[in-house]
């Protein structure tokens, strides 16, 4: 390689030495800090569900099958994130603008059953934050969830607006519109993994 090759890599701000950009190498750092973040929540909720069995049975409290409607919500908005991205890809904004769409109302009744879960608890079990142990490490876990599905709704309506941009090339932004989709299938996939932990395994 010429030293005006090696000059122009150095200064390119996508060129890194892995083959990934920067921009989906900084969101796959930040994903990977997220996990060890919700590991730390999940486990602590469940130590503490093990050191305190008795103080809450979860058998009794828990909606399994709202929470099971949440999932598939979820998994369904999953879906509809692929094909956002696949029409960033292909450039189609009709396609793009739809799919937004879809997910961010998929988003939206998924936060609007863990808020009626969360209404569920504190009115009929009088369960709140500081409760006991078992409510309070399980409001923090499903709560910082619910922050980042809010968070990745945020992204997803100012995407909404951002494509109406006059001169917008979306397949030039289509590896912006991956990064979303990564931390959104990265929402989706934690999800699967707490309603697994800390729901499904209580009636096993």
């Amino acid at each position: 390689m010429s030293t005006s090759n090696q000059a122009s890599d150095l200064f390119d701000p996508h060129a890194t030495r892995t083959g990934i950009s920067n921009k989906k190498l900084t969101m796959w750092l930040f994903l990977a800090s997220d996990c060890m973040f919700f590991g730390t929540l999940i486990s602590t909720h469940l130590i503490y569900r093990r050191l305190a069995p008795d103080v809450v049975d979860p058998s009794q409290v828990f909606d399994v099958p709202l929470t099971c409607f949440a999932t598939v919500i979820l998994l369904l908005s999953s879906y509809m994130m692929a094909l956002t991205t696949s029409a960033a890809k292909e450039g189609k904004f009709a396609k793009f603008r739809w799919s937004l769409i879809g997910v961010m109302v998929l988003g939206l009744v998924f936060l609007g059953a863990l808020g009626y879960e969360y209404y569920h608890l504190m009115h009929e079990f009088e369960l709140g934050l500081s409760s006991n142990i078992f409510a309070s490490t399980f409001y923090i876990l499903t709560g910082t969830h619910g922050i980042h599905v809010a968070v990745g709704l945020l992204w997803l309506i100012c995407w909404f607006f951002y494509s109406f941009k006059k001169n917008l090339n979306l397949q030039g932004a289509a590896e912006d519109v991956e990064s979303l989709s990564l931390y959104w299938h990265f929402v989706e996939l934690v999800w699967v993994v707490i309603f697994t932990l800390i729901y499904l395994i209580e009636f096993i």
